[in-house]
């Protein structure tokens, strides 16, 4: 079986097309607000960089202890991402979106503030579960809600913010715990995604008001 795609003209190289993702999610304010609430969320709650440092000096796990650390999130994950494949969102995922960032945040501070093995691998596996609810609103918004001509585009921007926020988030955990130390810089981000949550749903109503992934179409008016 061979696979045939219609062809398309081939655009010329230039800045325009090269910044083409960019022009188009300003004209989509839900779209670059879902994305760029990931990007400040785990630039700010970026605890898992701080894991080994926990699982030695703070609650004294030992390497067992920090495997279970590094494997609660994808734990979390993975369990939500199979209770979401059961029953996928209906209905408020613009809703559903901000309050798994603010789930994230308080699952950083919890996290942050413990002292007991247990109690850490809950939060991080919350933590990850949250995330997993974050990342599918926005993958979604991204996907139907762009043009084919633009995909390409405007997913390299997604990768951009995706890869910058984790580099970021861990080079941020790891300056700002050498200068207050370990416990309040996990406590001061979680905060600070608790903050940004807020404000980007005054700054993006749209995504804040936005309803069923299933009606996202490309052709819709910018949200």
């Amino acid at each position: 079986m061979t696979l045939r795609f219609p062809a398309r003209p081939r655009q010329p190289a230039t800045l325009a097309a090269v910044f083409g993702g960019i022009s188009f999610l300003r004209r989509k304010p839900a779209m670059l607000g879902a994305l760029s609430l990931d990007l400040f969320a785990v630039l700010l709650g970026g605890a898992t960089a701080m894991l080994p440092l926990f699982a030695t000096d703070i609650l004294h796990a030992g390497p067992w202890g920090l495997g279970l650390l590094r494997a609660a999130p994808a734990i979390g994950a993975l369990l939500v991402a199979t209770v979401l494949a059961r029953y996928p969102l209906g209905r408020h995922a613009g809703r559903w979106m901000f309050v798994s960032v603010m789930i994230f945040g308080v699952a950083t501070i919890i996290f942050g503030l413990s002292r007991s093995i247990p109690v850490s691998i809950l939060a991080l596996a919350v933590l990850g579960g949250a995330d997993v609810i974050s990342v599918m609103v926005r993958s979604a918004l991204v996907q139907l809600g762009t043009p084919d001509e633009m995909r390409g585009r405007v997913s390299a921007v997604n990768m951009l913010f995706i890869g910058s926020s984790n580099q970021l988030g861990e080079f941020e955990s790891g300056m700002l715990a050498s200068a207050i130390g370990a416990v309040p810089a996990v406590v001061i981000g979680g905060i600070g995604t608790l903050l940004i949550t807020a404000v980007w749903m005054a700054l993006f109503p749209g995504l804040r008001d936005l309803d069923r992934l299933d009606d996202i179409t490309p052709d819709e008016k910018p949200l």
